[in-house]
């Protein structure tokens, strides 16, 4: 996995994607696939069917000892101590400003093991960060990030693509492990899509034999444009384009994922975690600026950083833009002032000196449609 410093490091998958013709392109420092047979027949395939993305470059660490769930709750807005084992729950890692460091998912292997999922792009910084923290705790961190390889299947599909009594049993935001061809494999009920499926974690010297096996089973290999188009679709954050460290969970509609009301174990005090002073703060004051859902209203793709303007003045920008395959109409969010967040509120998108109408909308644009 690793790489000269200075060269863009290469998942366990990276022959895999050449053998299958893929389109490589730098991404947070790693050579990933942004496309196979081209981003709307992959984003279709997800919605349809069932499609995978290699997502080894995300950060994966296990964090073991009686203080592990702790140490997570110190470092995350959400209480971790509240997760039995096989359950899961997404958080935010935020500074003592309350800006977001990261969004983060964490998963209770067992009362002592935890795997934490962290951003690919943030990786190196979360490592150092919780590192520094960790030494307070009776636990310990274990980087699995180049011992793995990390693979998600998504789609209408994709559980009876897998097969098997192991992957129908795990039920959403859960997590089990299990035995594969004598390598132990993690699997949680997750995704970045919008639909349902599986996020699974192998050995390296697995991930290649696991990614075939998935292709002989008809699942659809996809790049980073589809995984973009689709998360988007779902208006599922991405880090440094939707948030970042100037960024707190209030403003971008994190609110569900802060543990404000739960207490140190015997002390009857408010659990100490890192954040929180400011956090409670802003939950107090208020905010400045929201981010909302925009879907436009004539023929244009509004992108990342397209000025948004309200009776000829700009009131904020977009923060990640894209034309939807699925509503067949550009979508995007960014940030604006409170009292313009309302939805039906008209805006216009500047797309390089053209304004473009956009109303604001419910947040998802979409939806899976519920089973018979």
């Amino acid at each position: 996995m690793s790489s000269e410093a200075g060269t863009l490091l290469h998942t366990p998958l990276y022959d895999e994607h050449l053998r299958l013709g893929a389109r490589m392109v730098p991404f947070a420092g790693w050579e990933m696939p942004v496309q196979y047979a081209g981003v709307i027949e992959e984003h279709n395939a997800v919605r349809g069917q069932a499609g995978m993305f290699d997502v080894s470059h995300m950060g994966r660490f296990e964090v073991l000892g009686g203080d592990a769930g702790r140490f997570l709750r110190y470092i995350c807005t959400w209480d971790m101590t509240r997760l039995a084992p096989g359950e899961g729950h997404y958080a935010a890692a935020c500074n003592e400003a309350g800006g977001i460091l990261d969004d983060v998912y964490v998963f209770c292997l067992a009362p002592e093991r935890y795997l934490i999922v962290v951003n690919a792009s943030n990786a190196p910084k979360m490592w150092a960060w919780m590192s520094r923290h960790v030494s307070s705790f009776d636990a310990r961190l274990v980087n699995r990030h180049e011992a793995t390889a990390m693979i998600a299947v998504q789609g209408p599909e994709a559980i009876e693509r897998m097969g098997g009594d192991f992957v129908r049993s795990i039920k959403p935001r859960h997590c089990a492990e299990t035995d594969w061809r004598g390598h132990r494999l993690f699997a949680s009920r997750t995704g970045y899509t919008g639909e349902d499926g599986l996020e699974l974690v192998i050995g390296a010297e697995a991930g290649a034999d696991l990614w075939r096996e998935l292709l002989d089973a008809g699942v659809a290999p996809c790049g980073l444009g589809a995984r973009d188009t689709l998360r988007l679709e779902a208006a599922l954050l991405l880090y440094g384009n939707d948030m970042d460290e100037a960024t707190n969970p209030f403003e971008v509609g994190l609110e569900w994922v802060l543990s404000l009301e739960d207490t140190s174990a015997g002390s009857g005090q408010a659990a100490d975690f890192l954040g929180r002073v400011a956090l409670e703060r802003i939950a107090t004051e208020g905010v400045k600026r929201t981010l909302v859902c925009l879907r436009a209203l004539d023929r244009g793709v509004m992108r990342h950083e397209h000025p948004i303007r309200y009776n000829g003045e700009t009131v904020g920008l977009v923060t990640s833009g894209t034309f939807s395959p699925t509503l067949a109409v550009s979508i995007g969010m960014g940030f604006v002032p409170p009292e313009l967040s309302a939805e039906g509120t008209r805006l216009e998108i500047d797309v390089r000196g053209r304004m473009l109408p956009a109303e604001i909308v419910p947040r998802p644009f979409y939806k899976r449609p519920r089973k018979a």
